[in-house]
């Protein structure tokens, strides 16, 4: 789709949602709600996409800095025809698609069958509308006995009879640049609000004699504008029933939808299943027959096929084929965790790499260290990764196993096949095929707790 700008109008307060964050960077599905336009925008292949920023606006920049989008402000919020109209130097030529940052919803497939729609029939200027069964609040759809669109009346300058009207309009438009540019131009804030708004330019249009299009879509819920708390938790529920959908029919099965939380950008393998509890955000990447759940919660995790991983928190990491993780696993960003390797019950994982076929079954922190391949770390090992001030690395090749309750104090190296003997405290590097012993000699004194008892 060549020549098309973007405008996209984020510039309102957002009162009603009672936050002090923008209103656009409310979050659905893990992405601002701007940031889901953005991406629609890009989809249909925006040669330029302009946002409209004003309350909040160094926020939203600031959200938004990794965008390949243009700024532009408007500084007073007097209405939707204002707010394009600070758009009005990069409106000269091609197609003009107005999108809504606090609508989220929007499908590409309804945007492409609207903008075809728009250009089959060679319109001067469309709209999208539906049907509501409550209509209160939004613009009607006036339509002559032809059932040819007239013009649009907004909910708080209609008469008692055309607010019977169920169609509505959105407010997403696609025009031709020279007619919105004089459009524009015409504009007047003679209404109840004191605003310019941009649904009088299709009446202005079409009274220059060119024809305006009203694409009807079947799904109202697509079209939902965001003003509240609770609008912003329906369009959460919509979009999860949508992600949710698409994975059942891509062939993963999700055990418990009602609990299950899948971010937009989330990638899932055939033939893995999500049990309940499961919370799957950011860029995390599940690979195929893996067992997801229950209770596990993954923000930016890679997870490679045959994987398992239940009750547990992961960020940041990447877990290899065939490796368990948890119950009760934290792994924190920066671990990387080999082949059928198993991370166990209240095991912390920090910064570091642990090979394949190791196993750390319960109750040990590893952190800024690397692990080799075969190794065993033992109940209740400790990388001593901080002296106060600096981080420090601890070394583990091959096949060294690790007794219980053990303090590696970094920075140190265990050599391969080395063993390290229970309760020890290790200080200096251990040399290959080693034992290390690292405590005091027990000493057992005789007859000592029956003096003991009768002193007490």
């Amino acid at each position: 789709m060549k020549n098309l700008t973007t405008v996209i109008l984020a510039a309102g307060h957002g009162k009603r949602m009672k936050s002090k964050l923008p209103k656009v960077l409310h979050q659905v599905s893990g992405q601002p709600m701007v940031k889901h336009v953005i991406d629609l925008a890009n989809a249909v292949q925006s040669d330029k996409v302009i946002c409209v920023v004003g309350h909040g606006k160094e926020t939203v920049k600031e959200v938004l800095k990794e965008e390949k989008i243009i700024f532009v402000e408007q500084l007073e919020q007097l209405g939707t025809g204002h707010a394009v109209m600070m758009a009005d130097q990069y409106i000269s030529s091609g197609e003009i698609l107005v999108l809504f940052g606090d609508a989220p919803l929007l499908s590409l497939e309804t945007l492409e069958a609207f903008v075809e729609f728009h250009r089959k029939n060679a319109y001067g200027a469309s709209l999208i509308s539906t049907h509501f069964s409550d209509p209160t609040g939004y613009g009607r759809i006036i339509r002559n006995s032809d059932q040819e669109f007239i013009k649009i009346v907004e909910h708080k300058d209609a008469t008692d009879e055309e607010r019977k009207v169920t169609e509505i309009n959105s407010g997403i438009g696609l025009f031709k640049a020279e007619l919105l540019k004089d459009s524009l131009g015409k504009l007047k804030n003679e209404n109840n609000q004191g605003e310019y708004y941009l649904t009088d330019v299709f009446e202005i249009i079409r009274g220059a004699g060119h024809g305006i299009g009203a694409f009807i879509t079947g799904d109202p819920d697509e079209l939902m504008g965001v003003n509240d708390r609770y609008s912003l938790s329906l369009a959460e529920q919509y979009m999860q029933n949508k992600i949710l959908k698409h994975w059942m029919m891509s062939g993963v099965t999700i055990v418990s939808p009602a609990t299950t939380y899948i971010e937009k950008n989330v990638v899932i393998g055939q033939d893995t299943t999500l049990y309940p509890g499961t919370l799957l955000k950011g860029m995390t990447v599940i690979g195929e027959d893996c067992l997801i759940g229950p209770n596990a919660d993954l923000l930016d995790v890679v997870v490679d096929s045959k994987a398992r991983i239940k009750h547990s928190t992961l960020i940041q990491s990447h877990v290899g084929e065939k490796s368990v993780i948890g119950p009760y696993a934290y792994l924190r960003p920066g671990s990387m965790i080999g082949k059928n390797v198993k991370i166990g019950d209240f095991v912390e994982v920090k910064n570091s790499t642990i090979g394949d076929d190791s196993k750390v079954s319960h109750l040990t922190y590893v952190g800024d260290g690397i692990v080799g391949k075969n190794v065993n770390l033992g109940c209740g090992v400790v990388f001593v990764n901080y002296d106060g001030s600096k981080k420090h690395l601890t070394e583990i090749e091959d096949d060294v196993f690790v007794g219980c309750n053990s303090n590696l104090i970094a920075p140190v190296k265990i050599g391969s096949g080395a063993y390290i003997a229970a309760g020890s405290t290790i200080t200096d590097d251990v040399p290959s095929e080693a034992l290390a012993i690292a405590r005091q000699r027990q000493v057992n004194k005789t007859d000592w707790s029956n003096k003991y008892s009768k002193k007490k």
